[in-house]
């Protein structure tokens, strides 16, 4: 009872307890919106309980409501999918799970278990954080989908509550918190113009596609090219350390 007690008490456990209940709680829009997108509950529960990676799930629906086919959607999901692979290897370095363990750590890696885990001083809060974020939002995730895709369900069609525009205000809501340098706003503007342009032109659901490559060759090229050389071709800090370092040879020498 005393060790359960330690845990409960424990930073980590609180903060993540209270990331799985803030969390789980947009399972209810998950829910409905997969019903408005043509998905039935079963197919909406399943996303939630094995894709489990709300941004890559929000995509999946949001262009299967748009009229894209499968592939599309899938690809769409993927793309903000990647992420999770490097959560997976800075959390696999840090908490070295067991072989047992690895395939359950693998699924609960996402935004919120790794943010929890990062934040914290020392491997055993880190620890406690990731797996009380982790399994407690895929919980609370799946029981608010159910929650919301019976709601949905009862509601009949989806288009007489306006749920056929959700799925977009709900990625606008994800993406909107993160513009929050200017290098991030030029990027939406260009993608959002490559999107719309791409529109008329492309099936549903390969506009998406298109912008999330353009997005990747912005990252790739775009920023060491933004960034530049420092004076004379090199960082400046380490001219700036080279400097100091010849100017105390000098006096050592005077």
């Amino acid at each position: 009872m005393d060790s359960f007690t330690r845990l409960g008490t424990h930073p980590a456990f609180r903060t993540g307890a209270s990331v799985a209940v803030a969390t789980g709680l947009y399972g209810i829009s998950f829910g409905a919106l997969g019903l408005a997108a043509g998905l039935d509950v079963w197919q909406t529960i399943a996303l939630s309980a094995l894709m489990f990676t709300g941004g890559s799930q929000f995509a999946f629906v949001g262009v299967l409501a748009g009229g894209g086919g499968g592939a599309a959607a899938t690809g769409a999901a993927s793309l903000l999918g990647v992420r999770n692979a490097v959560y997976g290897i800075q959390l696999n370095a840090m908490m070295r799970p067991g072989p047992a363990l690895k395939p359950l750590a693998a699924h609960v890696t996402i935004d919120e278990s790794a943010a929890t885990s990062m934040a914290q001083p020392d491997p055993h809060g880190r620890r406690i954080g990731f797996w009380t974020a982790g399994v407690g939002v895929w919980l609370t995730w799946v029981a608010f989908t159910v929650l919301g895709a019976v709601a949905g369900d009862l509601m009949g069609d989806p288009k007489a509550w306006g749920l056929d525009g959700a799925a977009a205000a709900a990625m606008l809501g994800l993406l909107w918190p993160r513009l929050k340098t200017g290098d991030a706003w030029t990027l939406a503007a260009v993608t959002a113009l490559v999107t719309t342009i791409a529109l008329p032109a492309l099936p549903s659901g390969i506009p998406i596609l298109v912008a999330g490559a353009v997005a990747g060759l912005w990252g790739w090229f775009g920023s060491p090219a933004r960034r530049g050389p420092g004076p004379r071709g090199g960082h400046p800090g380490q001219l700036g350390r080279a400097r100091t370092q010849q100017t105390g040879t000098r006096e050592s020498a005077a």
